[in-house]
């Protein structure tokens, strides 16, 4: 119960670190604390600065396919590894510090526990930085006596941005087989001057000393040269950095080229020494190696060149030089010389070294008595010295790089390939490997080594993506430019293989570099605003539409299509008018009145419209369509990518309208002829003009208004339902009796127009493009009422039911009760209720005995047949299904009011009500029975009820029998 379980802690080296850009670079990082194996697994990724939430994948220890293609390559190649120190502990290795490997580093360690407990990733800051770091010092021969002085120069400078320190030290080199070099004396980061072991009794004597002179000069100073001083000498710096852990790191590190120093030493007769200045060369450099002869006085002396114990040439002591036959054809082309710069040293230069040319060199010196000698006094050959030649390909490196690793369709690709240490022609091919086929190379560009250049099939029509280019930057540098990617195909991976011809021979290297193209739709995104949404009559209002993307838009083409729908919607959305690119504006056709008030503004990203004193038609919804097109390609073609913006909506308040209707109450009394019904308008503005719609409700309480007529603005009629009959239209007129005042006329009015009338006023305005509704105002009620005398008609007002098969006809009862006054006339009126309120007119008989037909849909099966003078009854001929429903008339009773005078009605009365069902005309007897449950139930139950009766007849028989 003791045991608690320990917390898994992972530690990365401490940054911010500042490494120099071609270094090789380590990071350290482990993890304590964990469960599970004692072994376990890193993974490092990278967080570059252009995309520090965006984890790149670099290389984990237990999965192969973890690289990002950016670092697949250098993964591969060993280029970037991983050192395990322990089971818990690694080492990331970059052996070649790129600018691109600058960001954040992250370490993580895979779970291994039984549950998460502690911390399982942590992270550091690396920043590249140039190397600036430079040592230099002249390359010379020199030949010195025992005893005697020597100076030598280095010249170090700096020009780190970072606080750094140098340390400049000075090393000797002996030997052909010798790599280790002896240290002499240095000054270290902390400015301490620490001689190493063989020199470290000289310079406490002061023999040994390194004096800094001004601000980049460091003099080595050897008091008394040694036989133990002859070698080659050379002056290393190096610059350090404190790290934040406090610890100091070399970041840079650079050699000079190199001095012979050859010492003779004293009392000899005769020394002979040979020192080359550069005895590791590659093919085509030049070789230059020094005889040096002393002796204790002047003598004649022969010289011979040695190369592998074979004579290449001789100096006889006239000065003659004399070449062995197979060096003769190069020294007459002066690939070779021989020459005695002074008494006591001859050289020996080889120009354009090849292969042949490595091996060991001696020189041979005699002492000749007299320059005619045959034969010499002595002959000393020199100690051997081994010259090196590296064969030209070795020497060439070719590295690939990109200034884009990451772009947007669009934006061009610039690539670089790098050829060092080529001392011939070079002939180069790019090629593209798509990241959709990487094992399938597309040939880009060729450039042949007199400078031909050559697109691949792909990349020949230049309006794909513009004119590429591949040039010769410098020496060695090729730049390939592809001025616009087309989509995120062109992304992946892109190969340089260079070939060096050089002395008959051919080199290929190849190297690659990642790019990654976005589609430009990424991250496209168009908003729409307004700072009003509601605007008066002839107000401006301006729409902005706005568009982002994940990337830079400033350079990249844009086009804005503006739509619009009005209200309300009449179909798709129409285009009011498109800005290209290159300034062009086409407007659209279908709301043409928008090009004289339109105003079109870009500033950055926002494309602004502007709609001058704003109409009702502008009222509805608008809508922005965004395009991209690739940069730098003309002409545009096809967008690469499209966004629509949300819709806003604009309203368009028209002018407030000042109408005012009479709303008092009246009625109209009358008792024949024509009825008139007034609307009266009490104020309105001035312009306006007047749409008037008249309605009837019914007598009846719930009764819904009837459309009677309405008149338009124009004056133009247009009947309800209701009175849509020829015979209604001839009764019911419009129309306006002065600039205030309008009228609705009934002519022949009957007790029937019963009801309460109004009027409902629109006011309509003309506002530049047409008429628009302002308000409307509803009048109060009219009612129209007939005046009557005390007398009633005696009219049947019983009410019936009858049955009329389809097809035959039908008689509806009305019958006069009753005598009627001397002189006096009758008319009748037939109705059909309805569910309006307002019975529909049938038939009328008039009191001069006209009949008319206000149905003239039914005139030819509608008769009176009036067998007697009170008989009104209707003949319904020909009955039809929807002929059922409750009939009644009407009679009036008129007297003329004079010889001469009009006619009018001096009473009237309404019949009781006769409902009329009609029956289909295949019913027969057996089908009103099935029609008929109780006749039905009765035939049903019939053989059981003579059952029954003939059980109690038999019984009141046998009881009778009984007695």
């Amino acid at each position: 119960t003791g045991l608690t379980t320990s917390q898994r802690v992972v530690t990365v080296q401490k940054g911010p670190l500042y490494r120099v850009r071609g270094s090789h670079v380590t990071l350290w990082c482990k993890v304590s604390g964990h469960q599970g194996p004692a072994e376990q697994n890193f993974q490092w990724s990278i967080y570059l600065p252009s995309a520090p939430e965006r984890e790149v994948q670099i290389i984990s220890t237990v999965d192969p396919s973890f690289p990002y293609a950016i670092y697949t390559q250098r993964v591969r190649s060993r280029g970037i590894f991983v050192e395990r120190l322990q089971g818990d502990a690694v080492l990331l290795h970059i052996t070649e510090l790129q600018d691109r490997d600058a960001g954040q580093y992250e370490c993580h360690t895979p779970n291994t526990d039984e549950r998460y407990f502690g911390s399982y990733s942590a992270k550091t800051n690396l920043t590249v930085i140039p190397d600036t770091l430079s040592a230099s010092m002249a390359p010379q021969a020199l030949s010195r006596v025992e005893g005697d002085a020597m100076e030598l120069t280095c010249e170090v400078s700096k020009s780190t941005a970072q606080h750094t320190h140098l340390s400049v030290g000075w090393y000797l080199l002996q030997g052909a087989g010798e790599h280790r070099a002896k240290e002499i004396l240095t000054l270290s980061k902390d400015f301490i001057l620490k001689p190493g072991p063989s020199y470290e009794q000289r310079f406490l004597e002061g023999d040994v000393q390194l004096n800094k002179v001004g601000n980049t000069t460091y003099k080595l100073i050897i008091r008394g040269v040694k036989p133990s001083d002859q070698g080659q000498l050379y002056c290393e710096a190096a610059e350090w950095i404190e790290d934040p852990d406090k610890t100091w790191k070399d970041i840079s590190c650079n050699q000079t080229e190199r001095t012979q120093l050859s010492v003779l030493s004293q009392g000899r007769d005769l020394s002979v020494d040979i020192a080359a200045a550069e005895p590791s060369l590659s093919e085509g450099d030049t070789l230059q190696l020094s005889c040096v002869v002393e002796a204790p006085k002047s003598s004649n002396f022969k010289v011979i060149w040695l190369l592998n114990d074979k004579e290449v040439a001789r100096v006889d002591p006239h000065g003659v030089l004399i070449w062995e036959e197979e060096y003769e054809e190069r020294a007459k082309l002066g690939q070779l010389r021989a020459f005695k710069p002074s008494n006591t040293v001859y050289v020996l230069s080889i120009s354009e070294v090849g292969l042949k040319d490595k091996g060991t060199y001696q020189c041979s010196v005699s002492e000749m008595k007299t320059p005619g000698d045959l034969h010499s006094i002595q002959t000393v050959v020199s100690s051997g010295i081994q010259v090196d030649v590296t064969p030209v390909e070795s020497r060439v490196r070719l590295s690939v790089s990109t200034s884009t690793p990451r772009v947007t369709a669009g934006d061009p690709l610039v690539l670089h390939c790098e050829v060092q240490g080529a001392t011939g022609p070079v002939s180069l091919r790019w090629w593209h490997l798509p990241p959709q086929h990487p094992g399938h190379g597309v040939l880009v560009a060729t450039m042949e080594q007199d400078g031909t250049l050559s697109l691949g099939s792909a990349y020949q029509h230049g309006r794909a993506r513009g004119s590429l280019r591949l040039q010769k930057e410098s020496s060695g540098t090729f730049t390939l430019v592809v001025p616009s990617t087309l989509d995120e195909g062109d992304g992946g991976q892109y190969r340089c293989e260079a070939t060096h011809w050089a002395r008959g021979r051919n080199w290929t290297g190849k190297g690659e570099a990642a790019v990654t193209v976005s589609s430009m739709g990424l991250g496209l995104h168009a908003t729409l605003r307004s700072r009003i949404a509601t605007v008066s009559y002839g107000q401006s209002f301006e729409l902005f539409c706005r568009v982002d993307a994940s990337y830079a838009l400033e350079e990249v083409p844009l086009s804005v299509r503006w739509l619009f729908q009005p209200s309300p919607p009449t179909g798709p959305s129409h285009e009011l008018v498109q800005v290209f690119p290159n300034g062009t504006v086409l407007w659209g056709t279908a709301q043409p009145h928008f090009q004289g008030k339109a105003q079109l503004a870009k500033t950055d990203t926002t494309f602004r419209l502007h709609i001058h004193s704003a109409l009702p038609a502008n009222e509805g919804t608008y809508q922005c369509e965004v395009e991209v097109w690739r940069r730098n390609i003309l002409p545009l073609g096809q967008p690469a990518a499209s966004t629509s913006s949300n819709a806003v909506g604009i309203k368009v308040v028209l002018p407030e309208s000042k109408l005012q209707v009479a709303t008092t109450d009246s009625s109209v009394e009358i008792a024949s002829g024509n009825a008139a019904i007034e609307c009266r308008i009490v104020f309105a503005q001035n312009y306006s003009q007047f749409a008037v719609s008249w309605y009837l409700l019914p007598p009846l309480a719930d009764a819904t208004p009837l459309q009677i007529v309405r008149a338009n603005y124009s004056g133009i009629l247009e009947y309800g339902s209701e009175f849509s009959s020829p015979a209604q239209k001839s009764r019911f007129l419009s129309h306006r009796v002065s600039s205030n005042i309008f009228q609705l006329q009934i002519l022949s009015a009957n007790p029937g127009d019963r009801g309460r009338y109004y009027c409902v006023v629109e006011e309509w305005l003309w506002l530049v493009d047409g008429w628009y509704k302002l308000g409307e105002g509803t009048s109060g009620r009219t009612t129209l009422k007939f005046k009557l005398s005390d007398r009633e008609l005696q009219v049947d007002k019983s009410n019936h039911s009858i049955s009329a098969r389809e097809g035959e006809e039908a008689t509806l009862p009305c019958r006069l009760q009753g005598a009627l006054l001397p002189g006096s006339h009758l008319s009748a009126t037939w109705f059909q209720v309805t569910s309006s309120g307002r019975d529909s007119a049938l038939l009328a008989l008039q009191h001069d005995g006209t009949v008319e037909y206000p149905e003239e849909r039914l005139a030819a099966r509608l008769y009176l047949r009036r067998p007697s003078a009170g008989d009104f009854s209707l003949t319904l001929s020909s009955v039809e299904r929807g002929d059922a429903g409750a009939y009644y008339c009407q009679l009036q009773e008129w007297q003329q009011q004079g010889e001469g005078k009009d006619w009018a009605v001096q009473a009237l009365a309404c019949s009781g009500y006769t409902q009329l069902t009609t029956i289909p005309p295949e019913s027969t007897v057996l089908s009103r029975i099935c029609s008929s449950p109780p006749l039905l139930n009765f035939i049903l139950y019939l053989p059981l009820v003579l059952i029954l009766l003939l059980a109690l007849a038999l019984f009141c028989w046998y009881c009778k029998f009984r007695k």
